[in-house]
């Protein structure tokens, strides 16, 4: 990893719930935090189910715990080391999940980069990577993490392309003051070659135009299955209302919706009126605008990208060019990784 973290700067932070108020605040634990030496009996009320460890000698409220989605249980971990190691400087997911960018799943090591000639390791679920000199550093409280620049770069140089690209366009939309063109320089910047050609794919695709990491992957996907790339968040408007699509293919007269599972499921309102919605927005698509589908696809669809495929030629698209099977292959192992929680906390006992 040497040369990843070289001449990137470096931000503190302290934990606040809401970035949005001041775009380099970080995200605070979504669950409270012990240390053994706070809390009476950890090991016994541990066995009793009572409490969870998540790294040595931090625990939380085992109920509270399970409660959590993965991307969370991740955050809470990057903050438990963090009151373990004050001097660490975290970096690719965790920085990530410390800034509010994309997380995909639980993964299974906080990382943290450190000044030392020594190879990189890992113990008891954290991964130290090493390098010759550590970046610059701003002063802003107890955490210590790589800019979301960093974090993004080296991420588009080590991750899969389609989380690379998630994470690069939520930065963009996150700092409209940065663009493609910036975190191009960043990635030249290197001092090593490892990634680059993977980074310059994610960046020449990254925009502030999608609105969610499922449109993000879904324009990657879209590309390796070999349809024509679409026009995004295009607008129809008309007396019965003025409506918007995720994706446009013009010339095929088709548009594309990427729906997550929870934007019908209830969790938000009425489903059955969600749907309805749909529907008659679907059908003023069809009817005013001369459009001949609609189609819709989730989460599921995406990792299972032939099920995209279907539902993209069924709509009336046509593939262009030959599939990528390799990262099509590879992407449903990136979008979820294989570390659940419970198997990540014996590992460090």
């Amino acid at each position: 990893m040497d040369g990843v973290w070289r001449g990137l700067r470096i931000w503190f932070g302290g934990g606040m719930t809401t970035p949005a108020t001041d775009p380099r605040a970080l995200r605070a634990s979504p669950i409270a935090l012990f240390r053994a030496d706070e809390i009476s009996h950890p090991d016994r009320r541990e066995r009793a189910g009572e409490l969870q460890r998540v790294t040595r000698g931090v625990y939380v409220p085992a109920d509270a715990w399970q409660r959590l989605a993965p991307w969370d249980r991740y955050l809470a971990r990057v903050h438990a080391v963090a009151r373990n190691r004050p001097d660490a400087v975290f970096a690719l997911e965790s920085a990530a999940a410390l800034h509010g960018l994309p997380v995909f799943g639980e993964p299974a090591d906080v990382h943290v980069v450190v000044a030392s000639p020594e190879k990189s390791r890992a113990v008891a679920g954290v991964r130290v990577h090493t390098s010759a000199q550590i970046p610059s550093e701003d002063h802003r409280g107890g955490i210590r993490v790589v800019s979301p620049e960093a974090a993004a770069v080296a991420i588009a140089c080590a991750r899969h392309p389609a989380v690379g690209l998630a994470v690069a366009s939520a930065l963009l939309r996150t700092d409209r003051s940065l663009g493609p063109d910036d975190l191009h320089a960043l990635a030249r910047d290197r001092a090593t070659a490892r990634g680059i050609r993977t980074a310059q794919w994610v960046f020449d695709r990254a925009t502030a135009q999608t609105e969610s990491p499922l449109e993000d992957v879904s324009l990657a996907v879209i590309e390796w299955l070999g349809f024509e790339a679409p026009e995004l968040q295009c607008w129809f408007r008309s007396p019965g209302g003025h409506d918007r699509v995720d994706f446009l293919w013009r010339r095929s007269a088709v548009a594309g919706e990427a729906d997550g599972e929870v934007k019908y499921s209830g969790e938000y309102g009425d489903a059955r009126a969600s749907l309805r919605e749909r529907n008659a927005r679907d059908a003023r698509l069809r009817t005013t605008h001369g459009l001949k589908a609609v189609a819709h696809w989730a989460w599921a669809d995406v990792v299972a990208s032939d099920q995209l495929a279907a539902i993209l030629c069924t709509a009336g698209l046509a593939q262009m060019r030959p599939s990528q099977p390799a990262p099509l292959l590879a992407l449903r192992a990136a979008l979820y990784p294989q570390t659940p929680s419970s198997v990540v906390a014996r590992r460090r006992r």
